[in-house]
C-alpha cells in the first residue's frame, strides 16, 4: 500500500533520528539510514526534509573524515534553510562545517563558524546543540592555550547536557577535561574525571565515544608511568576508531603511542607511530597531528644526538606552522572585518525597529569583538613565546666550524625569522587597523639605516640573480629623528615586494632630497624594479587590505599578503602618502614624501656592550624554561647575576627577601601572571617597590592594557633583541 505524505513525512522523521541515535556504534548504518531518507524527501518533494537529510548526511560524513563530501552535503542544505528562513537549520550546518574546518588545518574558521552556531542556540535554548558547539569550542580554546577560557567552555558543556540529560554529551565534554587536568598536574583529578567518562559510555553504549575515552586514560596513565596499562588502552582505543572509521581518533592514537614509548624509553617504537602518525595527518590534513608528531621526532633525535634529522624535522614542524598562519589567520582576521562591517550594516536597519533588537546586536558584536582580541592576544604568546628560543639559540648557535651544521642552522635561522616576519605583519596590521600605534622618533643614523636595510636583502636578491641598488643623494643629512623600526618596515616591505616579482634585471631603492626649511629636510623615497608589473586595472586597489590581483594569487611566493596594507598605514601614520606606478612587462614604481628633522648622529652601543651591568642582580620571572635559559645565557654574557621565578607568585615571595637592581616580568604565567605580581609587588612596601620592572611579553595586546602602564618601566616584546634589553636596562642604572 502506497504512503501518504503524512506517513512519509513520518517514516523519513524516524529514519533521522534512528541515524542520529546510531552514529554512536554503527556509522555505516547512519548513513545509509540518512541516504534513505534523503531519497524519500526528494520523493515528495519537500525541501525542508531534503535540507534536514543533507544536513544529517553531511554530519555523518564528517565524522568518518569524508570532509569534501561534508562540505558539499552542508552548503546544499545551507541554500535550502537559507531559502525556507530556518536560522536553526542553518546552525545545524554551520556545525558541520566547523567540524571540518578544525579538524583539518583550519581551526581558526572552525572557531567563528562555531561561534556563529553558538548564538543561535542560545537563542532557541538547544541544549543539546549548545554541548557539542561548546565542547568543540573547548578544543579550539585549549589549542590556541587559552586552559582557562578551555575548562570553563567545558563545564559550561557539561552543564547544558545535563539539562538535557545526555550521558553521552556530558561525558563527551569530560575527555578533554580530563587532558587539561592533566597538563595542569592534577594527575588524580584528571584520573577521577576520565574513569567517570569510561562508566558513562559504557553505560550509554557509546562505542565510539568509549574509543575516546580510553584513549583519555591512556593518556593520564602515562603520566603515571603506568604504560602497560597505557598501551593497552591506547590500542584498545586505536582498533574502535579503525573498526568505526574515525580518522581523527586513529590519528590522535599514533601520536599517544609514539608518546607513550618516547616515556617508556622505546624509541625505535615511538619513532615508528610518530611517522605513521605524521604521514596520516599528512595524507586527511590533520594539523594537529602532524606538528605534534614532528615535534616529538625532532625531541627524540636530539636526544640521540643525530643533529642532522633533529634540524629537519624542527624545521618541518615550524614550516607547517608558517603554512597554517599564512593560510588561515589572514582569513580570520578578514572575517572579523566582514562581520564588523555587516554587524555595523545591521545596526543601522535596527534604528527603525523596537530598541531591544538593537541592544541584541550591539551585544553580539561586542562578543566577536572580544574574541577577536583573544584570539589575538593568545595567538602572539603561543606563537611568539617559542620563536622566541628558537631564535635566540640559533644566532647563539651561529659561526659553526662544519659548513653543512652551519647551512642547517641559516635555514633554522631564515625558516624562524620568515614565520616571525609574517606574524608580526599580521599583529602590525591589526595595531594599525585599531589606530593603537604611534611614531616613537629618536635620532638615527640615516645612511647607516639605509645600508643596513638594502644588505638584509641583499642575499635574496642575489639567489635570484638579480642586483640590488642603493642611490642617496649626497645632500642627505647623515642624520634625522624618526622612528627607525617603521621607516624600515615600510622600506623593507617594499624592496622584498620588488625582489619577489623581479626575475631579472634590478631593484634599487633611491633616496634624494627635495627642499629644505631650517632644520627640515622633505626627501623622496623611491623603489624601482625591472620587474613583471601590475595590470592598471589593478592599481587603484593594489593598497587595500586582502586585495592581490590573480597574476600574483597564482605565483608560488610566501608572505602574509598583507605588505603593501601595511606599507599604506605606516606612510599615512608619517603624515604622507604613497604611490605606485606600473605597467604589465616593464615593472614598477613605488615612491613617497617624508619631512624628517635634522638630528646629531645617536651614541651607539658598544659591539661587545659595556661593563656598566656586571656585578647587577636581576629576578627573571618566566615560567618557559627554554626561554629562561637562553635569555639567562644572555644576561651572563653582561655579567648580571640572575634568580629565576617559575609564577608571578614565587616572585613575589622572591622579591621579599633579597633586593634586586632589575625585574624582568613576564606576562602569560601561571599560578598568578606578570600584571598582577606587579600589581601587588607596586602596592605592598617592601625591599622591591621601587625597583625598575620591564615586562617581558608575546603577547602584542599587553602594552594595549593602559591601567597597567603606570606599573611598569618599560614593554619588551619576544622574541627579545638583545640590543633593545641591553640599552632599557642600561638607561634606567643611569638614571639610578
Amino acid at each position: 500500500m502506497k504512503e501518504n505524505k503524512e506517513q512519509l513525512t513520518y517514516r523519513i522523521g524516524r529514519l533521522l533520528n534512528e541515524a542520529y541515535d546510531v552514529r554512536i556504534n554503527n556509522l555505516k548504518e547512519s548513513v545509509r539510514l540518512a541516504e534513505e531518507a534523503l531519497m524519500l524527501s526528494k520523493s515528495l518533494p519537500d525541501d525542508a526534509l531534503i535540507a534536514k537529510s543533507l544536513s544529517s548526511l553531511s554530519l555523518f560524513h564528517m565524522i568518518m573524515a569524508d570532509y569534501d563530501e561534508s562540505m558539499k552535503l552542508s552548503e546544499k542544505a545551507i541554500e535550502l534553510f537559507e531559502k525556507l528562513g530556518d536560522d536553526k537549520g542553518v546552525a545545524d550546518a554551520k556545525y558541520n562545517i566547523a567540524g571540518i574546518y578544525y579538524k583539518t588545518d583550519d581551526l581558526h574558521l572552525g572557531l567563528m563558524y562555531l561561534i556563529d552556531c553558538l548564538v543561535v542556540y542560545r537563542k532557541y535554548k538547544n541544549y543539546h546543540q549548545m554541548s557539542r558547539t561548546l565542547k568543540s569550542l573547548g578544543t579550539i580554546y585549549e589549542y590556541f592555550g587559552d586552559e582557562k577560557r578551555a575548562i570553563s567552555t567545558y563545564m559550561e558543556a557539561i552543564e547544558a547536557a545535563r539539562k538535557t540529560k545526555d550521558k553521552n554529551l556530558e561525558s563527551n565534554a569530560m575527555n578533554p577535561l580530563s587532558g587539561i587536568y592533566l597538563n595542569k598536574g592534577e594527575i588524580e583529578k584528571a584520573m577521577k574525571v576520565i574513569e567517570k567518562s569510561i562508566e558513562m559510555k559504557k553505560e550509554t553504549q557509546d562505542i565510539r565515544g568509549l574509543a575516546f575515552a580510553l584513549y583519555g586514560r591512556g593518556k593520564v596513565f602515562t603520566s603515571k608511568g603506568e604504560f602497560e596499562k597505557a598501551e593497552a588502552d591506547l590500542f584498545r582505543a586505536n582498533a574502535i576508531h579503525e573498526e568505526m572509521g574515525e580518522k581523527l581518533g586513529r590519528g590522535m592514537g599514533y601520536h599517544k603511542l609514539g608518546y607513550l614509548y618516547m616515556r617508556w624509553g622505546k624509541l625505535e617504537e615511538a619513532k615508528k607511530y610518530l611517522e605513521m602518525g605524521a604521514d596520516f595527518g599528512e595524507e586527511y590534513s590533520i594539523a594537529l597531528i602532524k606538528f605534534k608528531c614532528n615535534y616529538f621526532l625532532y625531541k627524540i633525535y636530539k636526544q640521540e644526538g643525530d643533529t642532522d634529522k633533529a634540524l629537519k624535522y624542527l624545521e618541518v614542524y615550524l614550516k607547517e606552522k608558517e603554512m597554517v598562519i599564512n593560510a588561515q589567520t589572514m582569513k580570520v582576521i578578514e572575517n572579523y572585518e566582514l562581520i564588523t562591517k555587516m554587524d555595523s550594516l545591521e545596526k543601522e536597519a535596527e534604528l527603525r525597529r523596537e530598541k531591544q533588537k538593537i541592544i541584541e546586536k550591539k551585544n553580539i558584536a561586542e562578543q566577536k569583538a572580544m574574541v577577536k582580541q583573544e584570539f589575538l592576544s593568545t595567538m602572539s604568546h603561543e606563537i611568539r613565546t617559542p620563536l622566541n628560543a628558537v631564535i635566540t639559540i640559533s644566532s647563539m648557535l651561529s659561526n659553526r666550524e662544519d659548513e653543512e651544521e652551519q647551512q642547517l642552522l641559516d635555514s633554522l635561522n631564515f625558516s624562524a625569522k620568515n614565520l616571525l616576519y609574517i606574524i608580526n605583519d599580521i599583529l602590525d596590521f591589526t595595531k594599525l587597523d585599531s589606530g593603537k600605534v604611534s611614531l616613537d622618533n629618536r635620532p638615527v643614523d640615516f645612511i647607516a639605516l639605509l645600508k643596513n636595510i638594502t644588505q638584509t636583502y641583499d642575499s635574496l636578491a642575489r639567489e635570484k640573480g638579480i642586483k640590488l641598488n642603493l642611490k642617496v643623494s649626497e645632500e642627505i643629512n647623515p642624520s634625522y629623528k624618526t622612528d627607525e623600526t617603521k621607516l624600515a618596515q615600510i622600506v623593507g616591505n617594499l624592496i622584498s615586494n620588488a625582489i619577489k616579482f623581479t626575475d631579472s634585471g634590478s631593484v634599487s631603492l633611491i633616496v634624494e632630497k627635495i627642499s629644505t626649511y631650517k632644520k627640515l629636510d622633505k626627501l623622496h623615497f623611491l623603489v624601482e624594479d625591472t620587474g613583471e608589473g601590475i595590470d592598471k586595472n589593478f592599481l587603484p586597489q593594489i593598497f587595500d587590505s586582502f586585495s592581490q590581483p590573480k597574476m600574483i594569487k597564482t605565483r608560488k611566493h610566501g608572505g602574509s599578503g598583507l605588505g603593501l596594507a601595511i606599507v599604506k598605514k605606516l606612510v599615512n601614520l608619517f603624515g604622507s602618502e604613497i604611490y605606485v606606478e606600473s605597467e604589465v612587462g616593464n615593472g614598477s614604481r613605488f615612491y613617497f614624501d617624508l619631512i624628517l628633522e635634522h638630528s646629531d648622529l645617536p651614541d651607539k652601543v658598544p659591539g661587545n656592550f659595556s661593563e656598566e651591568l656586571n656585578g647587577k642582580c636581576i629576578l627573571l620571572a618566566e615560567d618557559n624554561r627554554i626561554n629562561a635559559m637562553v635569555l639567562g645565557k644572555v644576561l651572563n654574557k653582561w655579567g648580571i647575576i640572575q634568580d629565576v621565578a617559575e609564577n608571578g607568585r614565587i616572585a613575589l615571595e622572591m622579591a621579599k627577601m633579597k633586593n634586586y637592581d632589575f625585574i624582568l616580568m613576564d606576562i602569560h604565567m601561571p599560578e598568578m601572571d606578570g600584571f598582577e605580581a606587579t600589581k601587588k609587588l607596586r602596592s605592598e612596601a617592601g625591599l622591591n617597590s621601587e625597583t625598575p620592572v620591564f615586562a617581558l611579553t608575546a603577547d602584542i595586546t599587553a602594552e594595549q592594557q593602559s591601567e597597567f602602564d603606570f606599573y611598569f618601566d618599560g614593554f619588551l616584546l619576544k622574541p627579545i633583541e638583545k640590543e633593545k634589553l641591553y640599552e632599557a636596562l642600561l638607561a634606567k642604572h643611569s638614571k639610578s
